[in-house]
């Protein structure tokens, strides 16, 4: 027999194999159906790649000889650990896709330093509400990391979601309602007074952190320590006048300094 009449008396042979698999089910309870409801899907996406599969006259024949070469081929797939790591890699290509969007939505949200009456007056409330949401939402991942124990994995995850604008004002508007709490350190208190609040501060109970003055005082630290080189960084950045004006006009001769020793 040839290759082509070997493959088509495969596919015969397995698909009149999940003909009975399927009445098998049809006994059971939806319970032990939903049991095996991934086995059955499995076994007809193998049937469908049968029908496309041309496999060489040995090979056709020596699945053949097989009583039930479909469950054969579903029980090799299932020890298989390939199929679970693609299962995973899906998993968390999607979780990291759909993290990253909201981290960008999160962050393209200014924060808003005003409050509701300004923004009333001005017609600017959907930004007003848009950046409570934010801060609202900054404050409960703040929250989750010092519930984390405040890593250092955790501060940087929590500034790469909101931005160190919005998550210096949330934990600012929250020290400066606790400054006198003895329990915070003087830098922690300092550091929040210079941060820059305006008028939104009438509404910080909204997004106000309630986690404990010692752990809070130690995500502030962290969250400064994250925070600070960057700022250096950019601060020793020179500008584009200070490039301009360093760099020499051409034509333009350099002056020379006069010799004090010579008239």
């Amino acid at each position: 027999m040839d290759a082509e009449k070997l493959n088509q008396a495969l596919y015969d042979k397995m698909a009149a194999e999940q003909e009975r698999f399927k009445h098998t089910l049809s006994g059971m309870t939806p319970e032990e159906v939903l049991d095996h409801a991934y086995e059955y899907a499995m076994r007809e996406d193998i049937l469908m790649e049968m029908e496309k599969l041309d496999l060489s006259a040995p090979e056709a024949a020596a699945l053949l000889e097989s009583p039930s070469p479909l469950a054969d081929v579903y029980g090799d797939f299932r020890e298989r650990e390939g199929h679970m790591d693609l299962v995973r890699e899906c998993i968390e290509t999607l979780a990291y896709s759909l993290l990253e969007t909201q981290r960008e939505k999160n962050r393209a949200i200014p924060l808003y330093l005003e409050n509701a009456g300004y923004a009333r007056d001005h017609g600017e409330l959907d930004m007003f509400w848009a950046s409570q949401k934010a801060n609202i939402a900054c404050r409960d991942a703040i929250e989750a990391a010092i519930r984390e124990r405040g890593t250092s994995d955790s501060v940087k995850r929590v500034l790469a979601q909101f931005g160190s604008e919005r998550v210096s004002y949330v934990l600012a508007v929250t020290l400066l309602e606790r400054r006198e709490d003895e329990r915070l350190s003087r830098e922690t208190v300092a550091w929040a007074m210079s941060v820059p609040i305006g008028r939104g501060r009438a509404r910080c109970s909204d997004y106000a952190i309630s986690s404990h003055t010692y752990h809070l005082d130690d995500f502030t630290t962290l969250a400064r320590m994250e925070m600070e080189p960057a700022r250096e960084q950019s601060a020793k950045k020179p500008s584009i006048k200070g490039k301009l004006a360093a760099k020499p006009v051409p034509g333009e001769r350099s002056a020379k300094p006069k010799d004090k020793g010579v008239r």
